[in-house]
């Protein structure tokens, strides 16, 4: 059962995993000087004046979407984890060991003979089930018995914090069904949608002529399948619409459900999931209704190869390979990658997405050290000192709200690392043969712990990330701040760096979760994460009019063509960057380096703090990336992320000359800061 939650803010959502302090080379310069266009006057473009040449000299992989920072420490990392994962699948590891389970998994997943030899084989006793169906209640419990599995068909059920309850757990369900990354994709007709609407349906002809249709049926069920996902998609919110906590927060009697939609038949499915319960939370419940409509009105067998395409789409990249290369052909003209990635690292991004927490105490123990974690809660502390100050300097917020905030901000879980308390795989069987029958005991055992905790108290040392990604988070539920062991390398972080370097890298990620708290959607959640207003009207408006100007700074940046970042998606992101560049500033002028005036590699402390932030932000990115990053993505695309703060915040412009009439000036009236 996987996790629906509203939202968890994370720093990027390309994920990946890292290494701390174990590179090849030793770093003796922490300003990439080589990649500085000295041609671009700072005041102009600081992305490019920063990363100018990196970004005319790179170019970009065949197997990747884009390239950069992240990319570079995810690089470093590749090696590492492989030779954890080639060590423990040499076998003669303890029985029921997280050796023995990490490895033979990663094992079974390399045996790619098997796989071959197997075909469909795995999944054709399910492919017989859906034949065998005969009317609506056969689907509903069809589909009832697949949630059990972890397979999320036609709609997603999950397992959180209730949001107005934020100590319990409850089951909530969350829209779903479609094939294409959002609604939005089903509507539009420009040339570059229409590509990959093209492109979904060669993948389901495909893989259904791959499960022994001839063209023609094959054919068929794709435009069956793809009418009724449009119907789906109509009733789905948009990615805006679904940022609002308080819509998507609708807490129903499971009686008022059944009567409401009793083709659904919620008693069935509760029951079939194994749970008795009196209310669920039915995040978007006008798409629940839709299903219940469609289940009335569609042709039995529309839902069959429905169903049937799902179950293929799910468990092709476990397959022969025939099924691996029709669905990544697809993700070609979805993202832009030319080349699947190898073998082995899918298997170990297979391994990191379903024993991760195995895999990242054996990472762990080789690539982090407690120094690491020391410096951190350091710098954690000094970013929270200033957050407070600059919370006590705001012009626009009450006394009163101002100690609501700061009681927020005392109030943020830290977790630094890796969980103080592992996920407990004792239950999960892995065999060295059998990479699909892994995968499924894998998901049996995360919707077991997942349903079993429904109207139990929440256990707030879970993590939703492994110790080796390459990100960080803040949950609102949770009212905490999250960084993995992996986001601590350079350039985020190094121990040997000077504090500008630190504080413009991962000061800059600790300072943009700690906004996260209190960007648009954070700031509806108290100090006990929970659904709850604690501002005053007066507060609460002048914070929505700040709001706004942000949506209305970011809508008029321009990504491609005709293509403008979307303000209202990226709302909080964007206030998160502006904000964390702000707290982690100010932080860094608590130092000794900050105070001072020094110069390094010919740059004043200022100068290096901006640089290390600009760096951080390094990218390079193929079109049909960017375009599904700009259409689905709360994020901003990275230039916009350094050029959109950086042009409202005044000791950027007093440390590299900013004045009049350069492009991006503007006047301190017109400059947005909200935190």
């Amino acid at each position: 059962m996987k996790k629906h939650h509203l939202f968890i803010a994370v720093i990027l959502v390309t994920l990946g995993l890292s290494a701390y302090g174990q590179q090849t080379e030793k770093r003796h310069a922490f300003i990439e000087k080589a990649n500085i266009d000295s041609s671009v006057k700072p005041g102009d473009n600081f992305y490019l004046y920063v990363n100018g040449k990196w970004i005319k000299n790179t170019t970009i992989p065949p197997t990747e979407t884009r390239i950069g920072s992240f990319l570079d420490v995810y690089n470093v990392t590749k090696e590492h984890v492989k030779g954890i994962l080639v060590d423990v699948s040499k076998g003669g590891t303890p029985a029921g060991s997280i050796e023995q389970k990490v490895g033979d998994f990663y094992a079974a997943g390399m045996d790619s003979a098997t796989i071959e030899k197997r075909g469909y084989d795995p999944i054709k006793p399910t492919l017989k089930e859906i034949d065998d169906l005969t009317d609506v209640k056969g689907i509903v419990a069809f589909i009832a018995k697949q949630q059990t599995k972890n397979n999320d068909i036609l709609y997603a059920p999950y397992v959180g914090s209730d949001d107005k309850n934020s100590s319990m757990n409850i089951l909530g369900f969350y829209q779903s069904g479609i094939g294409l990354p959002d609604r939005d994709y089903y509507f539009k007709t420009d040339a570059a949608t229409l590509k990959i609407q093209a492109a979904y349906k060669r993948r389901l002809k495909k893989l259904f002529v791959l499960t022994g249709s001839d063209t023609i049926t094959a054919a068929k069920n794709t435009d069956a399948i793809y009418e009724l996902e449009k119907q789906l998609a109509g009733s789905h919110r948009t990615k805006v619409e679904l940022r609002d906590p308080q819509s998507n927060y609708n807490k129903l009697a499971v009686a008022d459900l059944q009567k409401q939609m009793p083709t659904f038949d919620w008693l069935t499915v509760l029951s079939t999931l194994g749970v008795k319960v009196d209310s669920v939370n039915v995040n978007q419940p006008a798409f629940y209704k839709k299903i219940d409509e469609l289940l009335q009105a569609t042709p039995i067998a529309t839902w069959k190869v429905y169903l049937k395409a799902a179950i293929i789409k799910g468990a092709s990249s476990a397959l022969s390979s025939d099924f691996v290369n029709t669905s990544f052909e697809y993700q070609k003209a979805l993202s832009g990658q030319q080349k699947i990635k190898p073998r082995w690292e899918r298997m170990y991004r297979s391994t990191d997405a379903n024993l991760g927490e195995a895999l990242g105490q054996l990472y762990v123990k080789q690539y982090f050290t407690e120094d690491a974690k020391l410096r951190m809660k350091e710098l954690v502390n000094n970013l929270s000192i200033a957050f407070e100050a600059r919370i006590n300097k705001v012009d626009w917020m009450s006394d009163s709200t101002k100690t609501k905030a700061k009681d927020k901000l005392h109030a943020f879980l830290r977790k630094i690392g890796y969980p103080e308390k592992w996920k407990d795989y004792s239950k999960v069987t892995i065999n060295r043969n059998t990479y699909f029958e892994n995968l499924q005991a894998c998901s049996q055992f995360e919707f077991n712990r997942s349903i079993n905790k429904v109207g139990k108290p929440v256990d707030k040392t879970e993590w939703d990330m492994t110790p080796p990604t390459i990100n960080a988070y803040y949950n609102p539920s949770f009212n905490e701040i999250v960084f993995p062991a992996g986001i601590l390398q350079f350039p985020f972080f190094d121990p040997k760096a000077d504090d500008a370097i630190n504080y413009g890298g991962i000061g800059l990620v600790i300072g943009h979760e700690m906004t996260h708290g209190f960007d648009d959607q954070g700031a509806q959640y108290d100090k006990e994460g929970n659904l709850s207003n604690w501002w005053s009207t007066n507060d609460s408006a002048q914070f929505v009019a700040r709001s706004k100007k942000v949506i209305e700074q970011y809508n008029s940046f321009t990504v491609l063509d005709t293509l403008h970042v979307n303000g209202a998606l990226t709302t909080g992101e964007n206030m998160a960057d502006n904000g964390g560049l702000a707290i982690a500033y100010d932080a860094f002028k608590m130092t000794k380096q900050g105070k001072g005036n020094t110069k390094i590699d010919g740059f004043t402390p200022d100068q290096r703090f901006f640089i290390s932030f600009a760096q951080v932000w390094r990218a390079k990115q193929k079109d049909e990336s960017l375009r599904q990053l700009v259409l689905t993505n709360p994020h901003s695309p990275e230039n916009w992320r350094v050029l959109g703060p950086l042009s409202n915040f005044t000791p950027f412009y007093k440390a590299f000359d900013v004045k009049p009439g350069d492009k991006m000036y503007k006047p301190e009236s017109e400059r947005i800061k909200i935190w």
